[in-house]
């Protein structure tokens, strides 16, 4: 038991030379986005009914709703994209689909009824609502704006405790992450939704959080480490914080692993966009933001500038 806890494993001190591998992470981010540009023009997201249109039953069972047994009866019937959550009481259940096979779009919402009441015995529909394709695309418009507006945001705190520079670092590296989140639901084909929206921004301030904590201690050591060049003032914070990534990282991804693999098809796409996100977060930080900042030049007090890579003295 020398070693335990495990956290003990984990190295006090480390020299990495992060900024090194800077030009072949900017190489690889370049790919993957525009990788991610393709997939989007290829074949787009895979839109969930909030999205595209479709209609919502809401059904209430003699016990406990089994979603498992709803979802392979609408599944053989031909409702391949139904969504079904529980909600409220355990016997309450939503089922959202947008089509059924072989069966006419005005004939679909009673086709399903028919089947449910058929094989689910003492089932009953509460309430039924039709999601139109102007309401639908009003609702992808806004979970869009409401990316941006975070981002901009984003912008507007970090530029105010820190410098424009920082401020622009953050917001690239929070693009590259939503760009790449999405790109990877897009590859995969995974659904798309209002709770994609939501994991999402879920991944902007994680991944914020991970940017202002990088931000903080190079600003401390900049005031610290006066004469050090800006790159090695970088890579010496980075090393400094590297064990708190690794362990916030960590405890993150296994609060959602247990989702993951044992939250069924209906959260998936949500929990799935987070994990990615987590990954893509921690990396942006140090290979994207960064190397913004590395470039660009920052001040390391009012009289004193740090000059951008290349600029003559």
């Amino acid at each position: 038991m020398q070693f335990w806890p495990l956290i003990r494993l984990l190295p006090r001190e480390t020299h990495f030379k992060f900024v090194s591998l800077a030009p072949y992470a900017a190489i690889v981010s370049a790919i993957l986005v525009l990788g991610c540009f393709v997939s989007f023009a290829t074949q787009g997201l895979n839109l969930g009914v909030d999205f595209k249109g479709g209609t919502a039953l809401e059904v209430m069972t003699p016990g406990p709703a089994p979603l498992p047994a709803l979802r392979g009866d609408l599944a053989r019937m031909g409702v391949n994209d139904a969504q079904i959550q529980q909600f409220g009481d355990p016997r309450s259940a939503m089922i959202r689909f947008e089509r059924v096979a072989d069966v006419e779009p005005a004939q679909a919402v009673t086709a399903v009824k028919a089947r449910l009441s058929r094989d689910f015995q003492g089932i009953k529909f509460t309430s039924e609502d039709a999601v139109g394709a102007t309401i639908s695309g009003e609702l992808f418009k806004g979970g869009l704006e409401a990316l941006v507006a975070a981002i901009a945001l984003m912008l507007a705190y970090i530029w105010f405790r820190f410098q424009l520079q920082f401020g622009m670092g953050a917001v690239i590296a929070l693009a590259h992450d939503i760009v790449l989140t999405m790109g990877m639901l897009s590859v995969f084909h995974i659904e798309f939704s209002l709770p994609s929206i939501a994991a999402l921004l879920t991944v902007i301030g994680y991944s914020m959080n991970e940017k202002v904590i990088s931000f903080d201690r190079l600003r401390e050591n900049l005031r610290k480490y006066k004469k050090m060049p800006l790159r090695d003032v970088i890579n010496l914070s980075e090393n400094e914080r590297l064990s708190r990534t690794m362990i916030t990282g960590a405890t993150a991804l296994l609060a959602l692993s247990g989702m993951l693999f044992l939250g069924g098809p209906t959260i998936f796409p949500v929990i799935i966009a987070m994990v990615f996100g987590i990954f893509v977060g921690t990396y942006s930080s140090i290979y994207v933001a960064l190397p913004v900042i590395l470039i660009w030049g920052v001040n390391r007090n009012d009289a004193e500038v740090v000059k951008p890579i290349g600029a003559r003295p």
